[in-house]
């Protein structure tokens, strides 16, 4: 096996590892029915959201790591576009889903009663819209990267 062709394993490995999790991630909450159930599923999501940041990163500089051991890559319109909506997606984190859910762990912290409240719903439903966006960023990256259009 050449150098490249572990990259390259290393590059789909790290694809499961931290895009598999991803994409249930709000499948995981929104079958909670009490405050309880919901809290739980949280702690669940965020030790499913270590998985997608180790992944990831892996992600980026296996992908990255290709492009400079065969720098065409960065001619291909197909890497090109996916290094370029990796990298939003990426910013999505920081920018777009913790201002949603800095409120959303604020409520699972302070509220004291065990019937979801109606707030929960508003903010998880804006956060969740986001989410879901940023998991069809990651289908078309995946689709790009496994039929290398253009």
């Amino acid at each position: 096996m050449t150098f490249y062709m572990f990259l390259v394993f290393i590059h789909i490995f790290s694809a499961i590892l931290g895009m598999g999790p991803g994409f249930v991630m709000i499948y995981i909450v929104t079958k909670a029915t009490t405050m309880t159930e919901l809290r739980h599923a949280y702690v669940i999501r965020n030790r499913l959201h270590i998985f997608v940041m180790v992944g990831g990163t892996l992600l980026l500089v296996t992908g990255l790591w290709m492009g400079a051991l065969n720098p065409y890559l960065f001619h291909a319109g197909w890497y090109v576009t996916s290094l370029i909506l990796f990298l939003i997606a990426l910013g999505f984190g920081p920018t777009v889903l913790s201002p949603r859910s800095k409120p959303v762990k604020a409520l699972l912290k302070n509220y004291a009663g065990d019937d979801i409240p109606d707030e929960y719903y508003v903010l998880s439903k804006k956060l969740f819209f986001y989410e879901r966006i940023e998991n069809v960023i990651f289908l078309i990256v995946i689709a790009l990267m496994i039929t290398k259009p253009f």
